[in-house]
């Protein structure tokens, strides 16, 4: 298999309209690997008002829109305390996260991002990035209409996702509603967003 790997390492909490247009697009030529973000502390996920859906329901909505044309992977994970990523290239932590990616990927590829931040990273970790144009649809706008509508019972944020991802995500309504009053406790490095619990 002659197959060159695209490697899509995301948030996608959630997967919106625009995750999917760039994945299908990335499989029209590649086979497709995505690689939704993992925090984790002592095994853990932690999930907060920015990170609200667990990986498993991340992979469910991926399979729900795409069925096994593309591969789920765990393999993007940050381990607790997530400062020991940092800074980028000097820390051992940054090289094991490379090698955790790579892992599992046989043969050629390369990584997609839609953060230049995110490419200026993998860049240095010569994890060959192709930097997409940024969809005008981000997730934030996505989460926090679906924040909004616990409050307003509007129902504008399930026009920007894949209609299998509505669904699970009414199904799992309950964790809308816990994080909709909570303070977000999310901290920035270098552009990329950490939760703050677990980051010293």
């Amino acid at each position: 298999n002659n197959m060159t790997i695209a490697i899509y390492l995301a948030h996608l909490n959630p997967v919106t309209n625009a995750h999917s247009e760039i994945i299908k697009d990335l499989t029209k030529n590649d086979q497709v690997v995505v690689m939704p973000v993992r925090f984790l502390i002592d095994g853990n996920e932690v999930n907060s008002k920015s990170f609200p859906f667990t990986f498993e329901l991340r992979k469910q909505m991926l399979e729900s829109v795409f069925g096994d044309s593309i591969t789920v992977s765990s393999n993007y994970t940050f381990h607790a305390p997530f400062k020991k990523y940092f800074p980028p290239l000097v820390s051992k932590g940054s090289w094991r996260l490379r090698k955790e990616i790579l892992s599992e990927i046989e043969g050629k590829y390369y990584t997609y991002t839609g953060d230049k931040a995110e490419g200026i990273m993998l860049k240095l970790y010569r994890l060959k990035p192709k930097i997409g144009q940024r969809k005008e649809l981000s997730a934030t706008s996505v989460k926090n209409e679906m924040y909004e509508s616990v409050t307003e019972g509007k129902k504008e944020w399930e026009k920007q996702v894949p209609e299998s991802v509505a669904e699970i995500i009414n199904k799992n309504w309950n964790i809308v509603e816990k994080f909709a009053s909570s303070e977000d406790n999310t901290t920035r490095v270098l552009g990329m967003k950490f939760p703050r619990e677990g980051y010293t």
